[in-house]
């Protein structure tokens, strides 16, 4: 049995009565991959010699959780967010059977891991209701889902994890006025990074979403941009503004230049947002950068998503629109700017009965 890496995923290859199989572990850590891997052989094994499924009577958190996150179908971004949700659980519930494992368990969990953040540092001295939890309820969530998964297998016949409450959130649908805008923009001490801030506020779109963007996907001919692969799975169409056209022709034009320059560097300027051709993974710092100069505290690039949809429903756009801009699959997710419609529904009912 081989285990090899095909990009960033392993992958397991082995023969079988001359037979070659091929599967992706869906992981970037060996380990897991290992047990994925063995997993995988012996189900394979079973299934070619009709032998009887493997039952020891006892699934530990641990082999079952791997088990979890190497079946899912999500997005990458999902898949590592819950991998990453583990570091905090997986210690405690490591060896234990999955069966062992109670509502009182799960509740003690989340009061020891409440404690932890309240206990942090930044949040010494506030009051609790002024303090949010929500990677707390993002662990709680990540856990009901893998007893779900535990129940579809056969493992459990109950979810532990139901009936524990959501601990306090706060919103972070933070804004920002034109001003602000402006300076925020000025801050950024490089074209790249202000082209992204003026990017994300234009499109609403999320960081992944603009880095992956490639040129393929922009046409400046009948305005739109076709965002792919996003974090619902679903493409979705955003139109080019005006003001977002004439960013994304000036992009254009530089791209041109450096095709000119090199032929190497044409095929690695397929993205739109690239550092001399290289395609760019992150630009939280020059953001941070930007923030710090702009004199705005408590201001993270998926707040610009924020500031996009504030302005959308603040003009008088439908949340059903915005919602449909956003990419959202949920009415609740839009639901969160309702609170700005009062303003524009009063604008709206003004503006007809003025005219009496």
């Amino acid at each position: 049995m081989n285990i090899y890496k095909r990009g960033d995923i392993y992958w397991v290859k082995f023969r079988l009565d001359n037979k070659l199989y091929q599967h992706s572990c869906k992981t970037k850590d060996k380990e897991t991959a290992q047990e994925i891997a063995s997993a995988i052989h012996s189900d394979i094994v079973r299934n070619r010699f009709n032998l009887p499924a493997k039952n020891t009577g006892k699934y530990t958190f641990k082999e079952v959780f791997t088990e979890y996150i190497g079946s899912q179908t999500v997005s990458f971004a999902t898949k590592e967010l819950r991998t990453h949700m583990s570091k905090h659980f997986l210690p405690i519930f490591n060896n234990s059977d999955i069966k062992n494992i109670s509502a009182a368990d799960l509740e003690k969990y989340q009061l020891k891991r409440k404690l932890e953040v309240l206990s942090m540092p930044k949040n010494m001295g506030k009051r609790e209701q002024d303090i949010s939890f929500r990677l707390i309820n993002i662990e709680i969530a990540t856990l009901y889902n893998f007893f779900v998964f535990c129940i579809k297998k056969g493992y459990l016949d109950k979810n532990p994890c139901s009936g524990i409450k959501k601990l306090n959130e706060l919103s972070r649908l933070k804004t920002l006025s034109d001003s602000d805008i402006k300076k925020l923009i000025a801050g950024a001490t490089n074209k790249l990074t202000k082209d992204l801030i003026t990017f994300l506020i234009y499109t609403g779109c999320r960081k992944g979403e603009a880095l992956n963007l490639k040129w393929d996907d922009v046409d400046l001919q009948n305005d739109v941009i076709a965002i792919k692969g996003t974090k619902t799975k679903y493409d979705r169409y955003i139109p080019i503004s005006k003001p977002l056209k004439e960013l994304l022709s000036g992009i254009e034009k530089e791209k041109v230049l450096v095709d000119n320059l090199s032929t190497a560097k044409k095929d690695s300027c397929l993205y739109v947002f690239n550092d001399n051709g290289r395609k760019l993974g992150d630009f939280k710092r020059s953001f941070h950068t930007a923030c710090r100069n702009a004199g705005l505290k408590d201001l993270r690039i998926h707040d610009l998503r924020h500031v996009f949809a504030s302005k959308m429903v603040m003009n008088g756009t439908s949340l059903y629109i915005t919602g449909e801009l956003l990419g959202h699959r949920t009415t609740q997710m839009t639901k969160r700017y309702s609170h700005l419609v009062p303003e524009t529904l009063k604008k709206a009912v003004d503006d007809v009965w003025s005219k009496k």
